[in-house]
């Protein structure tokens, strides 16, 4: 039986029998196929499979055996012509219309394997090491191939005296297409040509059966346009059956095209369904005639400020990129050619460590060589600066001690300054241009520095510097005295003083000496050895300048030897164990008892006969005679001495 339908029987072998029985024999044969065709076994078959090449088809056999009965055997076919799968190109919903009659008179059967209950049968055919058979009969075909295995399948299913029930399966083969590929032009396409020029090449490679491909612009379908949109497509079959299709667009550009983004489209059908993969997106290059010119000024910092890097660039909106000219406005409206200091074939000039005279106008300029037309952009430079920073000091006569003094500073600059005075030491004093010094010194005297700011443009700033000396006779503010000394050793006496002019020191003696400079002060240091003179008579510091001298004496001390010194702190040590000695024996025979240590003499421990079981201490008292007249009882009479100097005292705790 082959689509439901049951063949009309023939005797013989094969498909091709003859007819070599009697009349009444096939007659009979008819009425018991007929009888029995309600009870035949039923096959349910998917009717068309899709694998992908290079895949394992699986193709399934579903069946039933009426009367509880069970399969005696099971075979599977394939027909040895090409069947719908094997159509390349054939659109999927042919493969899904009603399914034809398998033309036996045309179509040769061969078996592929034999299935019993004792086993199973592989037939030597091509699929012979391709093929496999699952528990529930269904049949796989690994390394599924385009050509051999786009074909169709049967499942017979055999029970016995209830006859034979078969159906089949069109296996439909497929390749899906790789990514697509697409080629720019990259020589570059002239805008409102009158040729159509190519834009781009779309490749799909390696699919079944050949694909569709359609071409976007910015996500719009380009569709063929006479004289505007042309799209040739090239189909070529491999060796392998497989397919690789090459697209190629034509379309004519304009201008605004130098930012479109074109792709292609690949279209493939697949269970009935079609499917799409997409390209990457690319952009061509549009050739343009320059219309507008503009010069812009790039700095780092935002405003230009002197000593900055400025660039000044010069865009065109021509594409290829034209090349450029610079020039400066000097006086009287000359243009100064400064194209040497310029990359002019990308438009840039360069200006390094900018100044007040870098700041002016400047132009570039293009010639568009197609219609000789000039084109020309302007920019102005503005470079702040401050200068002509100046400090001024009132009075400007020789300053003194106890003085007054008054700092001024000023400066010019096309935007607004800031003033702020420092130390020598660079800590901020006063905000603003004036600096009061009042009651002056030789200490607070010094460098002071006048800092001008332009805060509306960061970093630019400029410092002056101005010192303030306040004169006088010298100051001597410190001196080594008195200093203890030995006789014939070396020591280093010190003096240091303060004045404006700078002092000279001198020393009275003769000896090693160095001078330096130590925080505004001078310091002068003399090496000498100690004699009985010396040691005797001191030495004497004297400190001089233009406007005075000041001297001190440095007395010297004779020290004492460091063996009486040891001998005292080695007496001071004796006297100290000695003490801590006597001191441990008296508190150790306070503590046996052989020391009394209360307000009565001499007095004796004992335990009171009524609490035996107590620590109790007995003090008796040897002055009865002296304390006797003095106590009374506690009704005013007079108690005995005895009865008085007996005292106890509770050592429990």
């Amino acid at each position: 039986m082959v689509g439901g339908r049951r063949a009309a029987p023939r005797c013989g072998w094969g498909w091709g029998g003859g007819w070599g029985c009697c009349p009444l024999l096939c007659l009979l044969l008819c009425l018991l196929l007929c009888c029995g065709a309600a009870s035949k076994p039923e096959v349910s078959m998917p009717a068309v499979l899709e694998v992908e090449i290079g895949s394992t088809a699986r193709l399934e056999c579903s069946f039933s055996v009426p009367e509880n009965s069970s399969y005696t055997s099971i075979e599977w076919f394939f027909v040895n012509a090409v069947g719908l799968g094997g159509q390349p190109g054939a659109a999927p919903e042919v493969l899904h219309q009603a399914r034809p009659q398998i033309n036996r008179g045309h179509s040769r059967r061969v078996r592929l394997c034999l299935i019993t209950t004792s086993g199973l049968q592989v037939d030597d055919t091509e699929y012979k090491e391709r093929l496999s058979v699952g528990e529930d009969k269904a049949l796989s075909i690994s390394r599924v191939t385009r050509q051999d295995d786009a074909r169709t399948f049967i499942c017979q299913v055999g029970a016995g005296s209830q006859g034979v029930g078969e159906n089949y399966t069109e296996l439909y083969t497929y390749k899906i297409p790789t990514v697509p590929e697409i080629t720019p032009n990259s020589a570059g396409i002239p805008a409102h040509s009158n040729d159509m020029p190519e834009i781009a090449k779309c490749t799909s490679e390696n699919s079944f059966p050949s694909p569709n491909i359609t071409w976007y612009k910015n996500g719009e379908q380009l569709l063929p346009e006479e004289d505007k949109t042309k799209v040739l497509t090239t189909v070529v079959r491999q060796s392998n059956g497989l397919y690789t299709v090459v697209s190629t667009l034509f379309t004519k550009v304009t201008r605004e095209d130098r930012s479109s983004v074109f792709h292609c489209t690949v279209h493939y059908w697949l269970q009935g369904q079609m499917r799409t993969v997409d390209s990457p997106r690319v952009n061509i290059t549009v050739f343009y005639p320059t219309q507008r010119v503009e010069l812009r000024v790039v700095s780092g910092s935002g405003m230009v400020k002197e000593g900055d890097d400025v660039k000044l660039v010069c865009d065109a909106d021509g594409n290829p990129a034209p090349v450029f000219s610079f020039f400066k406005r000097e006086p009287e409206d000359n243009w100064q050619d400064v194209s040497s200091l310029a990359d002019t074939n990308n438009g840039v000039l360069m200006l390094h460590e900018v100044n007040k005279s870098s700041s002016g106008l400047y132009r570039c300029q293009t010639l568009d060589l197609d219609d000789m037309t000039l084109h020309e952009g302007d920019a102005e430079l503005v470079v702040n600066y401050i200068e002509g920073v100046h400090v001024k000091v009132e009075p400007s006569s020789p300053l003194h001690e106890g003085d007054t003094v008054r700092l001024s500073c000023n400066a010019h600059s096309p935007v607004a300054l800031d003033y702020q005075w420092r130390d020598a030491k660079g800590k901020k004093m006063v905000e603003g241009k004036q600096l009061l010094l009042s009651n002056l010194t030789f200490e607070n005297s010094g460098n002071f520095s006048c800092r001008v700011q332009a805060r509306s443009v960061p970093g630019l700033e400029q410092s002056k510097q101005v010192a303030v000396a306040v004169q006088g006779k010298p100051r001597i503010v410190d001196i080594s005295s008195p200093l203890y000394v030995r006789q014939d050793e070396v020591v280093n006496l010190t003096c240091k003083a303060i004045a404006f002019p700078r002092p000279s020191i001198h020393w009275s003696i003769n000896g090693t000496t160095h001078e330096y400079m130590e925080n505004q002060r001078v310091a002068s240091n003399l090496t000498v050895r100690v004699s009985h003179d010396l040691l005797r008579a001191g030495a004497m510091c004297r400190v001089s300048n233009a406007l005075g001298i000041s001297e001190k004496h440095i007395q010297l001390l004779d020290q004492k030897p460091s063996e009486s010194k040891g001998i005292i702190i080695v007496a001071i040590i004796v006297c100290i164990l000695v003490v801590a000695v006597l001191g441990s024996i008296i508190y150790f025979l306070h503590k046996k008892g052989k020391i009394s240590c209360g307000r009565s003499g001499k007095q004796d421990i004992t335990k009171p006969e009524a609490r035996k079981d107590k620590n109790v201490v007995e003090v008796k008292s040897d002055k009865l005679s002296e304390e006797a007249g003095l106590l009374q009882g506690a009704n005013g009479e007079k108690r005995s001495a005895a009865d008085q100097s007996e005292k106890y005292i509770d050592l429990r705790n």
